[in-house]
């Protein structure tokens, strides 16, 4: 079967996968668009638990100091090697994520990152909302648990939408540099300070 460069191209844009991968995956489905996107989908999942598994000891420090000079940040962002860590993307990704953090203030990374002390204040004032609006016993831990996800979406740098393109969340962000050098990308911590602020 001879798989043409349009239907290659039109899968490409729909995925953002390499041209060779889109015209293997479509021979492989005999042309059909929808399985080769779903294969196409599955080998990319598989990709990125592989890429989980190893060190990013390369990387570089991004920085943003607002105009009025009174909140700055420092976030240390990894990947694999020296090559990536100074290609245009990835350094546009860590001035992005500096200037992010300035403006949405997460407290953490990651919510297993938060400090367990904070994580069980937050809880007790949503278990006393909960009480004061009397709902009953069985659903009050739902709701709670509701209200800390929510926290932690609200927190967390990962699960933030992305100040300049809010359909997207940080995680997105990470992941479409990660997928466009073919390395893992982390960020391992941030710094924000801000004057007055403690």
């Amino acid at each position: 079967m001879t798989i043409s460069a349009q239907d290659v191209k039109a899968l490409r844009d729909r995925t953002g996968a390499g041209m060779m991968d889109c015209k293997h995956a479509l021979e492989e489905t005999g042309g059909d668009a929808e399985k080769a996107l779903d294969l196409l989908r599955a080998k990319g999942v598989a990709r990125a638990a592989k890429r989980a598994e190893r060190s990013t000891n390369h990387g570089i420090i991004g920085n943003y100091v607002h105009f009025d000079g009174k909140t700055a940040v420092i976030v240390e962002l990894n990947c694999e090697t020296d090559f990536v860590a100074n290609t245009d993307d990835f350094r546009a990704l860590a001035k992005d994520l500096a200037m992010h953090i300035a403006s949405a203030a997460p407290l953490a990374v990651s919510p297993a990152e938060i400090p367990a002390d904070v994580v069980e204040r937050e809880r007790a004032v949503y278990l006393e909302q909960v009480k004061e609006e009397g709902k009953p016993e069985q659903i009050a831990a739902k709701i709670v648990e509701g209200k800390l996800q929510k926290f932690f979406k609200e927190s967390t740098l990962l699960a933030q939408p992305f100040v300049k393109d809010p359909d997207k969340t940080i995680e997105d962000l990470i992941t479409e540099v990660s997928a466009k050098t073919g390395e893992k990308v982390q960020v391992t911590r941030f710094a924000r300070l801000k004057v007055g602020e403690r």
